[in-house]
């Protein structure tokens, strides 16, 4: 059967650098940095004590009062940041036909802020098990496609992946691959986390996975910087309208770019760490280009899993200059990660979504915060160091990984009819 082409027609963004889509396009370009020290709760005890947070985001601005309190916060980002994508593709909620409209949404925690304070609360009682009858409705990380599908009547596929930092991504290649096969017109897709909470901080920081670098913290996300000491907790929310070309075309949207392609592999490797070759990096970007149907030679720009940590950067750029050979030094290559800090199952909306708009303006955002170059790096990648740089971006790739070896890779091109 001949696949059906999917296209981009919606953008909505909740990040710590804007809480929209041109302040977090404007934050990017810029090179701002989201991070500085926590404001959630008080972080003194803690090896960390700082992170990339949203900042004034009020959700009485969003929901009344009684929803909100039925909403963990990757819940309310979920739909701040959907509520943003389908307006911005201005579909017509009355004329759609909403058993073709689907939600598939990553979140590779959901509400820990929820669960953390329903069990320190039962704790610190006697010992009754006395929970809020919102408890579970809050947590599971499936809520957040659930609520959007609520508020909009959407009665297609509705679920949640989980595959830890790389759930969005792999929500972004399901709604794709829905699509083409003919099953839905549209999809509302992409990812939200918010685990900044003293279980969160706490538990990364048991593994040793965070930088430290409390005296400095905005400089802290440093990827490809020989002196990287570990990733930066991000949270916010990415979303994505995507939409059959000819249905997007009939009602004359707007179109951000195709989706061509989505790859994913294994690591079976380590819990956490990446294999030191990056085989199963290098496996999922060749997927990834082999589904798509495009030589490597036409990738102009990629938006790294980049989280900043002493074996991860090494071992992505390692696969990327064997599956890219001589091209490899013609890529813009770069981590919005180093402004946003990582955003756990967020992350793969959010990248691809800064991968989109460096089609749109031309322009590919820095990493910030490099100052020491690392010998283990091949000093002929264009890093894209500390400066937005302009070029054309024609075809333009996002890589997100998670902790359990889920590697997901995205293509996207400019509509070339």
């Amino acid at each position: 059967m001949e696949l059906k082409r999917v296209v981009v027609t919606g953008l909505g963004a909740l990040t710590p650098i804007g809480n929209n889509i041109n302040e977090y396009w404007n934050g990017l370009v810029e090179g701002k940095s989201g991070c500085a020290g926590i404001t959630s709760f008080d972080p003194a005890n803690f090896k960390t004590q700082f992170a990339c947070e949203i900042k004034d985001f009020d959700p009485l601005k969003h929901f009344d009062r009684k929803e909100a309190r039925k909403l963990d916060k990757f819940a309310q980002y979920a739909l701040v940041s959907s509520d943003e994508a389908i307006a911005d593709a201005g579909i017509d909620l009355d004329a759609v036909d909403k058993f073709r409209v689907g939600v598939i949404w990553g979140a590779g925690i959901g509400g820990i802020q929820t669960f953390q304070d329903e069990v320190v609360n039962f704790a610190q009682g006697n010992g009754t098990p006395r929970f809020n009858p919102f408890f579970i409705p809050k947590m599971i990380a499936d809520i957040a496609p659930g609520n959007i599908s609520i508020k909009h009547g959407f009665m297609g596929p509705n679920y949640t992946t989980v595959s830890a930092c790389a759930s969005s991504a792999n929500a972004m290649i399901d709604a794709l691959n829905y699509i083409r096969l003919g099953h839905c017109d549209v999809i509302i897709t992409g990812g939200s986390e918010a685990a900044v909470t003293e279980a969160g901080m706490g538990g990364f920081n048991a593994m040793h996975a965070l930088s430290t670098r409390n005296d400095n913290p905005q400089s802290a996300s440093r990827p490809f910087d020989a002196n990287r000491d570990g990733f930066v907790l991000g949270e916010g929310a990415g979303a994505l309208v995507l939409e059959e070309l000819e249905h997007a075309k009939a009602r004359g949207a707007r179109i951000y770019a195709e989706v061509i392609g989505g790859g994913m592999s294994s690591d079976a490797y380590h819990m956490t760490a990446p294999h030191p070759d990056g085989i199963g990096v290098k496996r999922v970007m060749e997927n990834c280009l082999r589904d798509a149907g495009i030589d490597a030679s036409e990738v102009d720009a990629i938006n790294t899993h980049g989280t900043s940590t002493p074996l991860g950067d090494v071992a992505e750029l390692k696969a990327i200059s064997q599956v890219f050979g001589q091209h490899a030094g013609k890529i813009n290559i770069n981590s919005t990660k180093s402004m946003t800090g990582h955003l756990l199952g967020a992350a793969g909306a959010i990248e691809a979504i800064a991968s989109i708009l460096s089609m749109e303006h031309s322009v590919v955002p820095p990493t910030i915060n490099h100052e020491t170059v690392d010998e283990n790096i091949d000093p002929n990648l264009n890093l894209t160091l500390n400066k937005a740089q302009e070029r054309e971006v024609n075809v333009a790739m996002s890589n997100t990984f998670g902790f359990g070896g889920h590697n997901a890779c995205v293509l996207f091109r400019k509509l070339n009819e």
